[in-house]
């Protein structure tokens, strides 16, 4: 697909405050588009994250986000010095994002085994809206896994952050007797999170239709093995 397609697909798609912030950019004089400068660079954030999931952080430049969001390259420039600057500030709104769909959600569930549980399901539920647009987590750890720097650290700390929020989990879930006394927490972090790489590949590769289902199947098969005897 076009740069031109996706900036007409992004526009379409935009939140109304994305759509209003950059419609104020390029109507409002300087003195007022300066006073509203956080509000345009969450607008024109928001517009480098669906072009990112779209063409990969790799694709992603000063002149293809003016061109999705309708404004000069100097009106985005303005707003992120270099390249990698707005790669960096794109990854963390995905994880920002991320959090808010995945993690504090489940954070309001009874520890241990229904905790758990909300995780993996929240992480289904947004994994699943990926399928067809892409995850910037899976998609950035490929076209940066052998490129060091500051793009690839920004990249690992937010998958390491959250697969730590998944190990504790397991850790509470354990404590709580949830799961047998001798389960190795790393592990089945392990294969948890390997459900979710297979279901991409399956899904959005392959385009299983049964995916989602093996994905879930999976699941419960891995809390089956762990779980205490008493768990059903």
């Amino acid at each position: 697909m076009s740069i031109a397609s996706l900036s007409a697909k992004l526009i379409r798609k935009a939140s109304p405050q994305a759509r209003r912030s950059v419609a104020a950019v390029k109507k409002s004089p300087s003195g007022r588009a300066l006073q509203k400068g956080q509000q345009t660079k969450a607008a024109i954030v928001d517009a480098a994250l669906g072009l990112a999931t779209q063409i990969g952080l790799e694709g992603l430049s000063i002149g293809a986000l003016a061109e999705a969001t309708q404004m000069s390259k100097s009106g985005v420039f303005a707003h992120f010095g270099s390249r990698e600057e707005l790669q960096i500030s794109v990854v963390l709104e995905y994880h920002n994002r991320f959090e808010q769909e995945v993690f504090y959600p489940a954070i309001d569930q009874e520890r241990g085994l229904p905790r758990l549980r909300a995780l993996f399901a929240n992480w289904m539920r947004r994994t699943s809206a990926e399928i067809d647009s892409g995850c910037l987590y899976i998609g950035g750890a490929a076209e940066f896994d052998d490129r060091p720097g500051p793009v690839r650290d920004a990249l690992a700390r937010s998958v390491q952050t959250w697969l730590d929020a998944m190990h504790r989990a397991i850790v509470q879930a354990k404590g709580c007797g949830h799961l047998r006394a001798d389960v190795d927490e790393e592990q089945m972090a392990f294969e948890i999170h390997g459900l979710i790489l297979a279901l991409h590949y399956e899904a959005r590769f392959l385009r299983r239709p049964a995916s989602l289902a093996r994905a879930n199947q999976g699941f419960e098969n891995i809390l089956a093995r762990f779980g205490a005897p008493t768990v059903s």
